[in-house]
């Protein structure tokens, strides 16, 4: 790990402790830095139903801080999760789209009540087990991408605003996962192997449909070609994503070719489903439109100035950063091309913009289209 940028020593840090190896070692180094660490763990969400693990988790943080000697504070927040977070995520499901809540609790719970509640124990610097780095330059605070390319969360903490991320350290951000768990195997750490928490926090391993439709009941309706042949029948839009390929329940359709069949659209209007076969045309487009976007540092000054901004960008987690072109498209809401056709494109997601190693903000994405006129048309 490269020498911190700046000295902990008896500065009070408080860590948001989950329970699990990141944050777990993120105390561990800052401990060996000097820091009076002191850990809080937030519980965002209780359900009796078996697959929530807040009672486990809290288990785990208290084991490890009895092993490391700090001190360990716990808050509930599952009222600020459940109106700043879940409602927002049942909304766009009803809208038919498809959020990305894991983001919107970046910004609204884990650096926005906890980052408070910190502040009210006296601590001067929040840390977290983000795979993320922060660097100050020209008296601002940049959000970088991690060291470890495939673990890199900087993706999730696209709409954290500049005044947090000051308050913030991000102590894994020169490491990789294995040498996470080596540090954690070191101390003695039962958690050294816990499994990696994936997914939205809140669902667990439990099946998406199931705990959708607790919430949201089914609405089934046609699924269609795009020449309105009938295919079958969806359980409801919200079940569906685009792109997806499992779960169709159409195979075998008579007169069509051997090709896997995927979610092309969803006709929110007449509660309808159209699925295309392999790498259809339908699926790829070279524009959309965003919402308001969150610039961490600031809006570019190309787009403040009417013009176009060059960058790269992806509209989802694992994807490879693309080339595209950002410009001003009614109030702040942004228009932008890609170089490239890129499949599958989904509203209610993010799509977040880099340069370089420098995660600039992000924006959720609300049209998709072929080219800038066929959105202009919309729009």
């Amino acid at each position: 790990m490269n020498p911190p940028e700046h000295s902990f020593e008896g500065r009070r840090v408080i860590v948001g402790l989950s329970g699990g190896v990141d944050s777990a070692v993120a105390a561990i180094l800052l401990k060996e830095q000097g820091a009076e660490v002191q850990a809080l763990h937030m519980t965002n969400w209780e359900d009796d139903d078996g697959y929530c693990t807040a009672s486990a988790d809290l288990q785990d943080a208290r084991h490890i801080c009895e092993r490391l000697n700090i001190p360990l504070h716990h808050v509930n927040f599952t009222k600020e999760y459940r109106k700043q977070v879940f409602a927002d995520f049942l909304n766009e499901y009803q809208k038919g789209r498809t959020p990305n809540p894991d983001v919107l609790c970046n910004r609204e719970i884990k650096f926005g009540v906890f980052l408070k509640h910190a502040n009210r124990l006296g601590g001067e610097l929040v840390a977290t087990g983000h795979y993320a780095r922060t660097k100050v330059s020209n008296g601002q605070t940049k959000l970088l991408k991690g060291a470890d390319k495939q673990k890199d969360q900087s993706y999730f903490l696209n709409a954290v605003n500049s005044a947090a991320l000051k308050q913030v350290i991000f102590p894994l951000g020169e490491l990789r996962k294995g040498e996470v768990r080596n540090i954690a195997r070191e101390y003695g750490l039962e958690v050294h192997d816990k499994k990696d928490s994936t997914g939205i926090c809140f669902i667990g391993e439990r099946p998406f449909s199931d705990f959708i439709a607790t919430y949201l009941p089914d609405n089934p309706g046609p699924i269609k070609t795009l020449d309105g042949r009938l295919l079958g029948e969806h359980r409801g839009l919200m079940h569906y994503t685009l792109g997806q390929r499992q779960g169709l329940g159409i195979g075998g359709q008579r007169g069509a070719s051997n090709e896997p069949w995927y979610v092309a659209k969803k006709e929110i209007s007449n509660n309808t489903l159209i699925a295309v076969q392999g790498n259809h045309p339908s699926r790829f487009s070279s524009a959309l439109i965003t919402i308001t976007p969150n610039w961490i540092n600031g809006e570019p000054e190309e787009i403040t100035l009417g013009g176009t901004f060059q960058c790269k960008a992806k509209v989802r987690y694992r994807q490879a950063e693309q080339s595209c072109r950002a410009s001003r498209f009614k109030d702040n809401a942004l228009m932008i091309n890609f170089d490239v056709q890129q499949a599958d494109v989904t509203p209610g997601q993010y799509i977040v913009f880099y340069r370089g190693d420098i995660c600039l903000g992000g924006a959720v994405i609300d049209e998709v289209g072929s080219g800038p006129d066929t959105l202009l048309k919309a729009g």
